[in-house]
């Protein structure tokens, strides 16, 4: 596989064999190990990660000097398999556009929108606002209703603080070797590239969750939350 992450083997003394990690990748612009909280111990088993271990700047040297025509591609900002096509346009073909209201934090009708669907939380592209402040900040996703059909939007200051909640319960958790520990500090992402985040983990069964954050963060529901420890990706789960 192609994915910036790595494997470790190790001798797991609960179960008395060894079994593998997961880790992030060397590169931390590039780690994609937050898309692979799902696997199990029988994939990673006959999974390969050869470029894990290089910064993004030597595979690319490396494409150069194999002759490999990829060397000075622009690097993906969306779904690799689709090419250059826009997420976006993509929908589109099966989605017709719905012109909506944006709001801020306050419900003010600040701008507009094509379509809630086309949106994710934490998005700050791809919208109209009209109604600007002086200061001219952008503005993010912090939630939406596609009932309704609208947005909210937040400037980046207080993007944590609006909607946001310190704790979230997950389900179909995944752990790829043991469960956390409960009174344990962890980090978590709730997104691609986001920043990690300090907390605590308290399985409530056997698929569920509850992670605790030391601060008010916006954990979109369905959304992936995954759980690291150090460089070790454990696992994860979907946010309620």
């Amino acid at each position: 596989m192609g994915h910036y992450s790595r494997l470790r083997q190790r001798q797991n003394q609960e179960v008395g064999s060894e079994d593998y990690e997961l880790l992030k990748g060397v590169d931390d612009n590039k780690d994609q190990s937050y898309f692979l909280w799902t696997l199990g111990q029988e994939e990673l088993s006959k999974t390969l990660f050869p470029i894990g271990k290089y910064q993004k700047s030597e595979v690319r040297k490396l494409a150069e000097k194999f002759g490999l025509p990829t060397a000075q591609k622009k690097d993906s900002q969306g779904l690799c398999f689709m090419g250059m096509l826009d997420m976006k346009e993509f929908l589109k073909e099966f989605i017709p556009e719905k012109k909506g209201q944006v709001l801020n934090e306050s419900g003010k009708v600040v701008g507009e929108h094509d379509g809630a669907s086309f949106y994710t939380i934490g998005q700050r592209h791809g919208f109209v606002i009209t109604q600007k402040s002086t200061e001219e900040e952008p503005y993010y996703i912090v939630d939406k209703d596609v009932e309704k059909n609208t947005l909210t939007v937040s400037s980046k200051e207080n993007m944590e603080h609006v909607g946001g909640r310190k704790t979230v319960t997950l389900h179909d958790t995944n752990w790829i070797g043991e469960e956390p520990k409960e009174g344990k500090s962890y980090r978590a992402r709730v997104r691609y590239r986001g920043e990690l985040l300090e907390c605590s983990v308290k399985m409530l069964n056997e698929s569920r969750a509850e992670v605790t954050f030391e601060e008010n963060q916006i954990a979109p529901a369905g959304q992936s939350l995954v759980i690291y420890d150090g460089e070790r990706c454990l696992g994860g789960g979907v946010i309620d």
